[in-house]
């Protein structure tokens, strides 16, 4: 229960009556927050219970395919292989961390059930939460944009330099990644929007207020989440267009073609993951802020089904982070085999290109090109 002039509501305003008549200002990230449901005596939206088993199924899922990653980066020898190994792992790290690091301050707030204005006064806290929230979830979209692309040159341009990345390059390319991120996500600390405390108080995340500054990060992250997706779901299609060429030519030179084939299996099912978790919560967020603003509400207030529907979001969007590891669990050349027996041999990706001479073809069937 907050006081707003005076007087008990269920609003929690952004400023706070104190023990003087004046008006005491508080930080910038609590503003309106309609608990009336909580209020009504009906069941809350949130509880310590999932968010708890939530955590730790994520947690344990994505160690057991950073396992599987270590083990497979050790055994392959392609270069192209390990390059897509270095960012399924800087994906799966990614996603470890951002259920660490938003999960122990969510299940906090259950355990203790501490008083946002009080603990946080300056909104540290808050923006810290609100500021993982947006780069661990803009993270995941853009590495697999990136895998996209680097399978996109590996299988349509085999023998161009961009096909061929070291170790070293696809790691520098991981951190490139990480940190547009943390710039994205910094933002809004830097003047660009805020972040806020949401419904029901147990995590803060960027505002959908209807000011220009708020309306222009939500369109930027929004827009960024959604380029991504596109852009993944284009190359990735081109890919396995050229992938089916090869693996239907029977004239073609035939060799183990079952690692080009996995790679592929698990960069799709990232995007399909990505896209079905994604999509929806970056496609309301972009409406929200394009929409009129509600005439009832004051400029702090947001409509609460507008709150109840992005933390519903949300919890859509996370189930990215448990998915993905089963991507590299399930999808691997083992579990492939078994399910297809016949994927053992396949033609080469030589095939597409038979105007090259013979020695050019011992030169790029080496593990510089994709094995």
């Amino acid at each position: 229960m907050c006081l707003v002039n005076g007087v008990g509501t269920n609003l929690c305003p952004t400023m706070e009556i104190g023990k003087s008549s004046s008006a005491t200002p508080v930080g910038f990230c609590f503003r309106y927050i309609n608990m009336t449901i909580s209020m009504s005596g009906q069941k809350p939206i949130t509880s310590f219970w999932f968010s708890t088993i939530f955590a730790i199924i994520g947690l344990s899922s994505n160690l057991f395919a950073l396992c599987v990653l270590v083990n497979a980066s050790k055994k392959t020898r392609s270069r192209s292989r390990s390059s897509f190994l270095i960012f399924l792992c800087g994906l799966v790290v990614t996603d470890f961390m951002g259920l660490l690091v938003t999960g122990i301050i969510v299940v906090s707030y259950h355990i203790t059930q501490f008083d946002w204005q009080v603990l946080d006064e300056d909104c540290h806290l808050c923006n810290f939460l609100g500021l993982s929230m947006v780069f661990y979830g803009q993270c995941p979209l853009l590495l697999g944009a990136a895998m996209a692309a680097e399978r996109f040159f590996g299988i349509n341009r085999p023998f161009s330099r961009s096909a061929n990345l070291s170790k070293r390059r696809a790691c520098g390319i991981v951190v490139m990644v990480w940190c547009f991120a943390f710039v994205l996500a910094l933002l809004p600390i830097m003047g660009l929007g805020q972040y806020t405390l949401q419904y029901p108080k147990s995590w803060c995340f960027l505002t959908l207020l209807q000011d220009s500054k708020n309306k222009a990060f939500g369109l930027i992250f929004s827009l960024t989440g959604i380029f991504c997706v596109c852009f993944s779901f284009i190359l990735n299609t081109i890919s396995v267009v050229t992938l089916c060429r090869v693996y239907h030519d029977r004239e073609s030179v035939q060799r183990r073609r079952d690692s080009e084939v996995e790679m592929m299996v698990q960069l799709v099912g990232i995007m399909i993951i990505a896209s079905l978790c994604w999509l929806p919560l970056l496609g309301f967020i972009a409406h929200t802020v394009l929409q009129q603003p509600n005439d009832g509400l004051t400029d702090e207030e947001i409509p609460r089904h507008t709150e109840k529907i992005l933390l519903i979001f949300l919890r859509v969007a996370t189930w990215n982070q448990i998915l993905d590891p089963w991507v590299y669990i399930l999808f691997r050349r083992a579990v492939l085999k078994r399910i297809y027996p016949s994927l053992n041999s396949r033609p080469s990706i030589m095939s597409l290109y038979p105007t090259l001479t013979a020695s050019l073809r011992r030169k790029y069937t080496q593990d510089s090109v994709i094995n």
